[in-house]
C-alpha cells in the first residue's frame, strides 16, 4: 500500500522549494508530488483531489504565509462547498529568516484552513537535543504544529542540515501517518 502526499508549495528566493525537497526525501514508500503553486495545471488539481494529504508550505512574510499562498488557498477553497478534502490529511511547513520569526502565525493560518476544509491535521513531532541528547539540531525551533526551518545563512545552502533533516523526518512522520490512515478507509 502506498500513499499519494501532495506538497503545495510557493517559494519566494527557493527556500521553502528546497524545504519541500527535503520533506519529499523523506516519504520512501509512496509517492511525494511536488506542487509549485505559481504554475498550477489540470494534473496538480487532480493530484490534491486525489492525495490522502496535502502538505501546504510558504515562507513566513511579516507574521503569515506569502500572499501568492493565500491567493493558493483561496483558489482551492472553492473545494470547501463540496468538502472534496473532507477527512483527508493536512501538514504544514515554513522558513523564515529567524529562528522564531512569527512562523507559529504561518502555521496557525494554514491549520485554521485545513480545519473549515475538514481536514486531519498532523503536526511535527520531533523531540530534539534541548531533550534528547541524540537528535543535535533537530527541531531546533521548537515547533509542534508544523515543520519550521529557518533560512541558512550559508546562501547555497538555503537550509541548514539539521532542517534538512528535521523536514525529513517530518516527511517520514506525514507517510507513517497517511498509510495508517489509509489502511481504516
Amino acid at each position: 500500500m502506498s500513499a499519494l502526499i501532495c506538497l503545495a508549495y510557493f517559494t519566494g528566493a527557493g527556500h521553502t522549494a528546497r524545504l519541500a525537497a527535503a520533506i519529499a526525501e523523506g516519504i520512501t514508500d509512496g509517492q511525494a508530488r511536488l506542487i509549485d503553486i505559481r504554475t498550477m495545471s489540470d494534473t496538480d488539481w487532480a493530484s490534491l483531489d486525489a492525495a490522502e494529504a496535502i502538505l501546504f508550505g510558504a515562507p513566513t512574510y511579516k507574521g503569515s504565509t506569502a500572499a501568492q499562498s493565500d491567493l493558493f488557498l483561496e483558489d482551492a477553497a472553492e473545494r470547501w462547498v463540496t468538502q472534496d478534502w473532507q477527512n483527508n490529511l493536512a501538514g504544514g511547513f515554513t522558513i523564515g529568516a529567524y529562528g522564531l520569526g512569527d512562523k507559529l502565525s504561518a502555521l496557525t493560518r494554514v491549520a485554521i484552513y485545513a480545519a473549515q476544509m475538514g481536514m486531519i491535521w498532523v503536526g511535527q513531532s520531533e523531540i530534539g537535543a534541548q531533550v534528547d541528547e541524540s537528535k543535535p539540531g533537530i527541531n531546533r525551533d521548537g515547533g509542534w504544529l508544523g515543520l519550521m526551518a529557518t533560512s541558512s545563512r550559508e546562501k547555497s545552502l538555503l537550509i541548514d542540515p539539521p532542517d534538512v533533516e528535521t523536514a525529513r523526518r517530518f516527511g517520514a512522520r506525514v507517510e507513517e501517518v497517511a498509510l495508517r490512515w489509509a489502511k481504516g478507509r
